[in-house]
């Protein structure tokens, strides 16, 4: 199960919403606070406040974060 958390604003989420819906994956969305300091559930998951934060409980990657490391993550782990 993939799960990205994203603040609709971030360019950085688009990229990876756009690789996921490209590779045809379903994903559950969690929308957060535009505000840092209130993203405590970001932080419990990856270390720090920042989206995008991927979670794929099946391949046990429990909070990644960096579009650019998400999305290599996605096109090696889920592209045929």
């Amino acid at each position: 199960m993939l799960e990205l958390y994203v603040q609709p604003l971030c360019p950085y989420c688009r990229k990876v919403k756009r690789v996921l819906d490209e590779l045809g994956l379903e994903y559950t969305t969690h929308r957060v606070s535009f505000f840092k300091f209130r993203r405590d559930e970001v932080r419990e998951l990856s270390g720090q406040s920042q989206v995008p934060v991927l979670v794929d409980t099946d391949h046990g990657v429990e909070g990644m974060n960096e579009s650019d490391d998400i999305v290599a993550y996605l096109r090696e782990t889920y592209e045929s």
